[in-house]
């Protein structure tokens, strides 16, 4: 067996570590895989950059709605009808809660404070309105009638036709003061807030109506409202 020299033995081991060949598919298939993840960098970016400016826009817009629901919900939640228990019998009232909230919220106020309870109808005007409410002096069914604004008997208006529940516009110290017509009144659009309708106990209005009264307008005989029950459905 020939002897191998020392010189041999270190050239042979430099051409076992020298480095090897890349072959040209190696080198596209690697510049392939950088610009695939470039690219997805890139994207990435984009779609976080454009979903952070929409962000403000989409949250403002999703607490609107959220408001808007909340306040529908509040709305509805209140009692839609209120049962006046009055010393003629009951009359029961569909509530406007869509046509007139400001109203209805502040008759509501009013009677979860029992402030209807022992007020009278001071003045009762046959074929036109009944008043209640805790104000002294000249009501204001009188004053109208006093200032020779009596309604049309030939004209009609849907909005102040008979049994309709309303309070006077006039801003005055006399407090809420209460309103139930007894006939269609065209006359009264500048003068009366309507929140409601009378939907039962119509005879009770009439009976009321047909009570003797002075020369003002005043029942001769104490005839006024116990109390007012507040319900959601009836």
């Amino acid at each position: 067996m020939a002897r191998i020299t020392p010189q041999a033995l270190l050239n042979q081991s430099k051409r076992k570590k020298g480095p090897a060949r890349i072959s040209a598919t190696t080198v596209f298939f690697c510049n392939l895989v950088v610009v695939v993840i470039v690219l997805s960098v890139v994207a990435t970016y984009k779609h976080w950059s454009q979903r952070s400016r929409n962000q403000p826009i989409s949250g403002l817009s999703t607490f609107e709605d959220t408001a808007n629901s909340f306040a529908d919900s509040k709305k509805y939640d209140l009692p839609g009808y209120a049962i006046l228990n009055t010393s003629k019998g009951y009359i029961t009232v569909e509530l406007y809660k869509d046509g007139s909230p400001m109203i209805v919220d502040k008759f509501l106020d009013l009677c979860q404070k029992e402030y209807f309870k022992g007020m009278p109808f001071h003045h009762v005007i046959k074929h036109y309105v009944i008043q209640a409410g805790h104000g002294q002096g000249l009501g204001a069914a009188e004053d109208w009638t006093t200032k020779g604004k009596l309604h049309s008997r030939l004209a009609t208006s849907p909005k102040h036709e008979a049994f309709m529940i309303g309070t006077s516009k006039t801003r005055d110290n006399t407090g809420f003061e209460l309103f139930i017509t007894t006939a269609p009144i065209p006359d009264l659009n500048d003068k009366l807030l309507v929140f409601g309708r009378a939907i039962k106990g119509e005879d009770v209005v009439q009976e009321i109506e047909e009570v003797d009264t002075d020369e003002h307008y005043r029942p001769k005989s104490p005839v006024g409202i116990f109390g007012v029950a507040l319900k959601h459905e009836i």
